[in-house]
């Protein structure tokens, strides 16, 4: 019997969803900056990352309780995060970040979990892979965001970057979790540096045990096929 073809369209979707997430969230690391500040362009771009990242976490799990719970914390951060753009009122700003923080570790968690499933190294490991730290930096700058909200003046940031926004602690967790350290913005309170450190120790631990678990996969693997 012939395949459907929205069958066939769901197949290649499912296994290029973390390619179409890597690309997704790329594209909004490295969009111009000037154009974040229109409202069409930063609900696009929300709108279609947080479509991925459910999607990617319904790919992951295979789960439709996993999914729903993604969509329950997704939506009041985009919600929230959007609210700010027309009603400046501090108390949204936390709480959307502080969903932000649970669906981005929650996202993370689940792919994680998908990569420790796999037993042979493939394209999509690779990608889920590089997605997982991807996610951990964006998680980091919500943590940013909201100590900034309950602490103002946590960080010191330079003039010209003022004006950047929310993006500047997208910037500053990339540059701390990449063990980069530019001088344009620093931590300045004692809870900023100690995050920043975590933050920073983290990344690299992530690194070292992704790498070790990866090539231990590829030994086995090679292993396998030469048994047989």
């Amino acid at each position: 019997m012939p395949e459907k073809p929205h069958s066939w369209l769901t197949q290649v979707i499912s296994k290029q969803i973390f390619l179409f997430l890597l690309i997704s969230m790329l594209c909004l690391l490295v969009s111009p900056t000037d154009l974040k500040g229109f409202i069409g362009f930063r609900i696009m771009v929300s709108l279609f990352t947080i479509i991925l990242l459910v999607s990617g976490v319904y790919v992951a799990s295979k789960k439709i309780c996993r999914t729903i719970i993604a969509a329950l914390l997704a939506l009041p951060t985009i919600m929230f995060i959007w609210i700010n753009h027309f009603v400046n009122i501090p108390y949204f700003v936390l709480v959307g970040d502080c969903f932000g923080i649970l669906f981005m570790a929650f996202t993370a968690i689940t792919v994680l979990s998908f990569i420790f499933r796999e037993k042979h190294v493939s394209i999509n490991v690779i990608y889920s892979s590089i997605v997982v730290y991807l996610l951990i930096a964006v998680m980091w700058s919500f943590v940013y965001s909201a100590m900034e909200s309950v602490h103002p003046g946590s960080f010191k940031i330079a003039k010209e970057q003022i004006e950047v926004g929310r993006y500047l602690f997208v910037y500053y967790s990339f540059v701390t979790i990449t063990s980069l350290g530019y001088v344009d913005m620093s931590p300045i309170t004692a809870q900023a540096n100690s995050f920043s450190i975590l933050e920073a120790v983290t990344g690299q631990i992530y690194l070292v045990v992704l790498v070790a678990r990866l090539v231990g996969m590829h030994i086995a693997q090679s292993m396998d096929k030469n048994a047989r």
